[in-house]
């Protein structure tokens, strides 16, 4: 008896320690996470002299919304998050459509020049698009098909190679194509997810008349929930971050990315010394107050759709 309650005791204080290094864990791992973005939500609505206070760390002593005011104004705030939906989300939705059928060519057809397009993907992957950047500028700013247009140009002695820069067409056509942003990871994903579905659905819709299309519409899409979530989730993030591409492409029309990582101190002094309701305010504070205006609208979407998402991970062929 004494013996079995010693090795019981044993078992129960190594699963007890165990179990300490877990939460241990988990706990420095989850404030490795939150630490940014808590640092950004307390300085944000800290006053000037709160940063002067040594007695203030994290709570401040008055919490104050100047600083947002500022920021709005500094960077037209609400047409760069317009701007953003035109050129980035707009895009993103598009994409989502677009590999989605992609990966279901890919992953259900056998036809010439199938493993082609799969290494274009594979490269779509691997190959950044700061590599790419020049060719893709120019071929936008005088945007042709073979050559066609300027045969043409030389023929009538104009050009007549339309410039998309600072167009919603330089994002909305490679995301119609399926090599927008991050397109080849998407079309993996949905390719991967596509393959493990029974071919005993698309075989009975075809017994029942139905065709490609409508197969994919009615059977095949209703049921990559999982995937879709993914993918959709991932889309509007990475447009929702892009600042390269955006930067490059639209000079004019700036989305909530490109302000914020364009934003000035010189503008910033110059707005506090032209009267706005900031006198008070803190250089910093107004960053950090921009910093947290940017990622809400993300953070909410994920509250929104958090549970499916991670229910998602498991079954969208996402893996290590």
């Amino acid at each position: 008896m004494t013996a079995i309650s010693g090795k019981k005791a044993k078992s129960v204080s190594i699963s007890l320690a165990v179990n300490l290094c877990r939460y241990a864990f988990l706990i420095s791992f989850s404030f490795v996470l939150l630490y940014p973005f808590i640092y950004i939500l307390i300085n944000s609505f800290k006053g000037a002299l709160d940063y002067y206070d040594p007695t203030v760390q994290w709570v401040p002593k008055s919490f104050q919304l100047e600083d947002f005011i500022v920021y709005i104004k500094v960077t037209n705030f609400w047409k760069s998050m317009l701007n953003t939906f035109v050129y980035e989300i707009a895009a993103a939705l598009i994409q989502f459509c677009s590999c989605a059928v992609a990966a279901y060519g890919i992953a259900r057809f056998n036809f010439r020049g199938k493993r082609i397009l799969m290494a274009a993907m594979i490269l779509n992957i691997l190959v950044p698009a700061m590599m790419i950047i020049t060719p893709s500028y120019v071929n936008f700013s005088h945007m042709d098909f073979l050559g066609i247009l300027k045969l043409i140009s030389r023929l009538i002695g104009h050009d007549i190679r339309p410039n998309l820069i600072d167009t919603p067409l330089v994002f909305y056509l490679p995301s119609m194509l399926g090599v927008g942003l991050k397109g080849g990871l998407f079309i993996y994903i949905f390719s991967q997810f596509y393959k493990g579905l029974p071919r005993e659905l698309e075989e009975a819709a075809s017994i029942d008349g139905a065709g490609p299309w409508k197969t994919f519409l009615k059977i095949v899409l209703p049921s990559s929930g999982s995937a879709a979530i993914t993918v959709l989730l991932f889309s509007i993030v990475w447009h929702w971050n892009d600042y390269y591409l955006a930067q490059m492409y639209n000079s004019k029309n700036t989305t909530l990315a490109v302000a914020l990582n364009n934003i000035s101190l010189n503008s910033i002094a110059n707005a506090i010394n032209s009267g706005m309701e900031a006198a008070k305010s803190s250089v910093v504070s107004i960053v950090l107050a921009g910093c947290l205006l940017f990622i809400i609208p993300l953070l909410i979407v994920y509250v929104v759709i958090q549970k499916k998402f991670i229910a998602s991970i498991a079954t969208s062929g996402i893996v290590g």
